[in-house]
């Protein structure tokens, strides 16, 4: 599926970043003056909340058949993940500047490539290593101590 000259996977991939980056800046403000974890909770309540909506409109909230145990294994595994990696951005976000915090988060890239390899058996590009490498160094450039 293409949206115009756009593969509609690389359309959603930078509506993705560019939610990131908001979620960044939105959250740096927010967790001002509130504990870190209870910042994550109250995010998490209003991902919930919004995204059960969004079901709920679109009617994809409907039964379609029974969920395959693996699939419910590895849910709940990216669920764990996806809390533990909350918790520790907005600890980072508190403890430090979101300038600082966001690009070395996003050494999740470079470990995503890495795991894909590993476990999924993907074969990156030669351009796709060497972007992958801009990343890492990337990152690494921006936290060096000035």
């Amino acid at each position: 599926m293409t949206l115009g000259t756009f593969p509609a996977w690389l359309f959603w991939a930078l509506l993705s970043a560019a939610f990131a980056a908001l979620t960044a800046i939105f959250a740096k403000v927010g967790v001002e003056g509130i504990n870190s974890d209870l910042a994550t909770f109250l995010r998490t309540i209003v991902v919930l909340l919004s995204l059960g909506l969004i079901l709920l409109a679109t009617g994809q909230i409907r039964h379609s058949g029974p969920i395959p145990i693996r699939s419910w294994i590895f849910l709940v595994l990216s669920g764990l993940a996806t809390g533990a990696s909350w918790l520790c951005y907005f600890r980072a976000l508190k403890l430090g500047p979101a300038t600082l915090v966001a690009p070395i988060d996003k050494l999740s890239v470079v470990l995503v490539a890495l795991f894909g390899v590993i476990f999924l058996g993907e074969r990156p590009s030669l351009n796709g290593w060497i972007g992958i490498a801009l990343i890492a160094a990337g990152a690494v450039v921006i936290a060096i101590k000035r």
